[in-house]
């Protein structure tokens, strides 16, 4: 997605460009002034790196492409449904789960900030935060997906959700061809964080 502005028109742009070396700055930086407690920034930061993440958003898709139960569930009440997996937290309290059919593709966006579900994602990605994904992701959500190289059957609708701090949805994106007999683990690995978004697919299997 491009960039409204420049680099050198925001402050940040004197921080490192490596992303770990940025978050070291600012993480030196909030602690000299006395901004945060040291231990409670590493515990965050372990949360995050470690706890919380696409891979938990993963297992579920692929405990629905294999347990029609659960599928039924999450469908019905995602909150309660992930929660059986252990996963919630804050910015997870209202799930919706969309899935995509042969007949519709579901793209989520946040038009007015970021809103995300974090215990199921992690941290929402730099594009999916930018006016232009924002402003553009309802009015042209084809032309968006083929950004991303996602090109869509023609018979197929993209639908949009818009994500609140009220509800944020998950994708479930359909189970590729040629992944009978994987098991979920297996399954878990194609799923990427995108196709969660909607805004890419599962990798197919090798």
């Amino acid at each position: 997605m491009p960039h409204d502005h420049s680099d050198h028109e925001h402050p940040h742009s004197l921080l490192p460009s490596n992303p770990a070396l940025r978050v070291k700055a600012l993480e030196t930086i909030l602690v000299a002034k006395g901004l945060v407690d040291p231990a409670a920034m590493e515990a965050i930061l372990d949360t995050y790196e470690h706890k919380v993440g696409p891979h938990l958003g993963a297992a579920v898709v692929a405990r629905v492409w294999t347990d029609p139960a659960f599928r039924t569930r999450l469908l019905a009440d995602a909150t309660a449904a992930v929660a059986e997996l252990g996963i919630s937290g804050r910015q997870g309290e209202h799930v919706v789960a969309v899935e995509n059919t042969p007949e519709t593709h579901n793209m989520v966006v946040c038009t007015l900030c970021s809103c995300y579900p974090w215990p199921l994602l992690g941290i929402p990605p730099g594009w999916y935060k930018s006016d232009a994904y924002r402003a553009r992701a309802v009015r042209e959500p084809r032309k968006i997906l083929a950004e991303f190289g996602v090109t869509l059957p023609e018979g197929q609708k993209v639908r949009v959700w818009d994500s609140t701090a009220e509800v944020r949805y998950l994708v479930v994106p359909m189970r590729p061809e040629g992944t009978e007999g994987m098991d979920a683990a297996a399954l878990a690995a194609l799923v990427t964080r995108d196709s969660m978004i909607g805004t890419g697919l599962p990798e197919r299997p090798r």
